[in-house]
C-alpha cells in the first residue's frame, strides 16, 4: 500500500516523542525533589540578628553588589573563579575576618583596592559573617 509507509512513519514518530516525554517529565520531578530536598534541609536552623545587625548586614549586601564582587568571587558556589569562595571565609582558620579586613582595605595582587571607608569594610564582613553563619548544608560537604 502507497501509504503504509506515511502511516508507520507517523507511529514512530509519535512512540519518540512519547519517549522524549517521558524522559523530560523524569527529568523535571527529579529537579524539583533534588531542589525541595536542598533549600529545605538549609533552613532548619533559623539565624537570629538584630534589627541594628540586619541593617549593617543589609549595608554590606548592597556594597557587595555594588562592587559586582560576585564577578570574581562566588557565594554558595555562585559567582566568578578569579577570586576565592567566600562562603565560609569568615570562619576559616586560615582566612578570617582579619584577613578579609586586610584585603578589603588594601586590596591585593588581583583583587583591586577600592578605597573602602573603615564603615563600609565593617559592613562587608558582616555581610561575610552573616552569609558564613547561614551556610549551614555548605559547611557539611
Amino acid at each position: 500500500m502507497p501509504g503504509s509507509f506515511f502511516i508507520s512513519s507517523i507511529h514512530k514518530m509519535i512512540k519518540q516523542d512519547r519517549m522524549k516525554i517521558t524522559i523530560f517529565l523524569f527529568l523535571f520531578i527529579a529537579y524539583i525533589v533534588y531542589s525541595i530536598i536542598i533549600y529545605t534541609k538549609g533552613t532548619k536552623e533559623v539565624v537570629s540578628v538584630s534589627n541594628s545587625e540586619m541593617t549593617e548586614i543589609s549595608r554590606g549586601k548592597l556594597l557587595f553588589q555594588q562592587y559586582n564582587c560576585t564577578a570574581c568571587h562566588q557565594l554558595y558556589g555562585l559567582g566568578g573563579y578569579l577570586g576565592p569562595e567566600l562562603t565560609t571565609a569568615y570562619s576559616d582558620k586560615n582566612r578570617g575576618e582579619s584577613l578579609m579586613r586586610s584585603f578589603l582595605k588594601n586590596g591585593g595582587a588581583q583583587m583591586p583596592d577600592f578605597h573602602l571607608r573603615e564603615k563600609d569594610i565593617t559592613a562587608l564582613i558582616s555581610f561575610l559573617k552573616y552569609v558564613d553563619k547561614t551556610a549551614i548544608t555548605y559547611k557539611q560537604n
